[in-house]
């Protein structure tokens, strides 16, 4: 499938968090009004070519800390077998295991996260997580991990001394290239953020993803971000992202 080299020109704005005065948004105007969208169960091949239908979820999820652990936790424990295909493995063995370094995940079971059910299974493909967000209201960020939410999109952090020691936190918001997975991204078989196919979605990626924004800069922040993105969108977006369809 057509996937571009993300070592292209990109238009980013900066901007004070107006909830804290002590960190800079940064954020990629050029991938934020991409048409991106999800495509898993639409002609998503995975990241895994062996694992085809696991989406993203053939590796499993790292959590971010604590709390990501208690929250996926306690979602787990209100899930049934309805919804959960894995619900008795899940229980019996439980859910997570320690990557080679160490690190806390979601388990891996014949080549998907334990929390993906497989096609065909009665209480829908894909995440359950996920699925039972949507059957109780909740959005999936309240009930998936950290990084499972987030993806597409990358918060990152660093601190900038601008030369007068008045050092202030630049908090970025972008892509999750191929990078963001370590050295192993470059190994994935296919990736969405910068695959052709992926780019397909009725809004831009601003708005279709506004719940995520909000969860990662605040309401004040999104709401600065949202009034420059709709005027990058008035100037004609002059620094679109080529995985986007030509005007």
């Amino acid at each position: 499938m057509p996937e571009i080299d993300v070592a292209f020109p990109r238009s980013f704005v900066e901007f004070t968090n107006p909830d804290d005065a002590s960190e800079r948004f940064r954020c990629d105007l050029t991938w934020l009004t991409s048409r991106w969208t999800c495509i898993f169960g639409q002609g998503c091949p995975g990241i895994d070519s062996a694992f085809p239908d696991a989406g993203c979820c053939a590796l499993g999820a790292h959590f971010t800390d604590d709390q990501d652990v208690a929250r996926v936790a306690a979602v787990a424990e209100r899930l049934d077998p309805t919804e959960w295909e894995l619900h008795d493995e899940g229980h019996a063995r439980g859910w997570t295991e320690k990557d080679g370094d160490g690190e806390l995940k979601t388990r891996v079971v014949d080549g998907a996260c334990i929390f993906h059910n497989s096609a065909g299974f009665p209480g829908g493909e894909g995440c359950a997580l996920h699925a039972h967000a949507l059957a109780i209201g909740l959005e999936p960020l309240e009930t998936k991990p950290d990084v499972c939410w987030q993806l597409p999109l990358r918060r990152q952090f660093r601190e900038v001394d601008p030369g007068d020691g008045e050092v202030y936190t630049e908090v970025l918001i972008g892509e999750y290239t191929r990078a963001g997975w370590g050295p192993g991204g470059v190994h994935l078989d296919w990736y969405c953020s910068s695959s052709t196919e992926a780019h397909v979605g009725r809004e831009p990626l601003y708005v279709s993803c506004r719940p995520e924004l909000v969860a990662l800069m605040g309401e004040g922040g999104y709401d600065v971000l949202r009034r420059h993105c709709e005027w990058f969108e008035a100037s004609g977006r002059p620094v679109p992202h080529p995985a986007d369809p030509m005007p």
